[in-house]
């Protein structure tokens, strides 16, 4: 598991520090991998400097099998772990 983020490489480790994040969270500064999953802002949008919030389940071959629009930061985690085991058995 990893995150993503447009910030800078310190900007990424202090925020990850502060949340205790147990995964890497990379840095996109350019917004290359942002383009690629679709998270990017309109550059009108109030928060242009700031990806959607999107998650993706990628299995080990490399394939997106799931993909999530995060509405509940605090419920995604048990959403993802739902996937995960549905597509397991």
């Amino acid at each position: 598991m990893f995150g993503a983020s447009f910030d800078n490489a310190a900007d990424n480790k202090a925020f990850a520090e502060a949340q205790g994040f147990s995964y890497p969270l990379l840095s996109d500064v350019d917004k290359t991998v942002g383009e690629t999953y679709g998270v990017v802002r309109d550059p009108d949008h109030k928060f242009a400097n700031f990806p959607e919030r999107h998650s993706y389940l990628i299995n080990p071959e490399g394939i997106v099998v799931a993909a999530y629009d995060v509405t509940d930061v605090a419920e995604h985690g048990a959403e993802v772990l739902k996937t995960l085991a549905e597509q397991q058995a």
